[in-house]
């Protein structure tokens, strides 16, 4: 993909994920909310303890934070984290003396899920703006990764692969969903942009 349609639709997307959590009422090209949550394997108890804030949000693939393997006092990494649902379930998970690093790059996201964090007062969930390729985050500092579904609307996947490398201690772990194609799409459904959503 060239440089000009990576930014393109890294914009599209960033427009569609921050609309999603500034009015997630409103239509968008995909399902989202705790409909999905429920279908994809979410647990209702799980979906319970959270605020709705959170669940009418999510647009994830899969249940990462209910299969993920998590331990008391870790440091997760949710890469994606969207409006918090995996983070905020990461973060009860690990205890106070764990933490979650939640990181979006859609500002709107990042802002919902420090909102739902604090609504059911936790402490040990920070959430950061930044790009999945270019984390803020040193080197080794990081237990488990959680990723819900970026690696088919970020075409820097070679980038990010490279960073959950340097970032994941060794021996950590990553769990990560994903959208994945049985066989290639013919020509004329590849160039349209609902696609990217589909």
């Amino acid at each position: 993909m060239d440089a000009i349609r990576a930014a393109y639709l890294r914009d599209r997307v960033e427009q569609v994920y921050s609309t999603i959590a500034t009015t997630p009422q409103s239509e968008h090209p995909f399902a989202v909310g705790r409909a999905l949550a429920q279908n994809v394997g979410y647990p209702d108890n799980q979906l319970q303890q959270l605020p709705p804030t959170a669940l009418e949000s999510f647009a994830g693939v899969a249940a990462v934070a209910h299969f993920a393997q998590l331990t008391v006092g870790a440091t997760v990494l949710d890469l994606g984290c969207g409006a918090g649902l995996d983070s905020l379930l990461a973060a009860q998970r690990i205890g106070p003396t764990g933490q979650v690093v939640g990181v979006d790059f859609s500002a709107a996201m990042v802002t919902r899920a420090r909102h739902n964090g604090a609504l059911i007062g936790l402490t040990n969930l920070h959430c950061l703006r930044a790009d999945a390729e270019r984390l803020p985050l040193a080197e080794g500092s990081i237990h488990t990764a959680l990723i819900n579904g970026i690696f088919n609307l970020n075409p820097a996947r070679t980038a990010i692969f490279a960073e959950l490398a340097r970032v994941v201690q060794p021996g950590g772990a990553v769990y990560a969903a994903e959208i994945v194609l049985r066989q290639p799409l013919p020509p004329a459904v590849v160039v349209k942009e609902s696609d990217w959503f589909a």
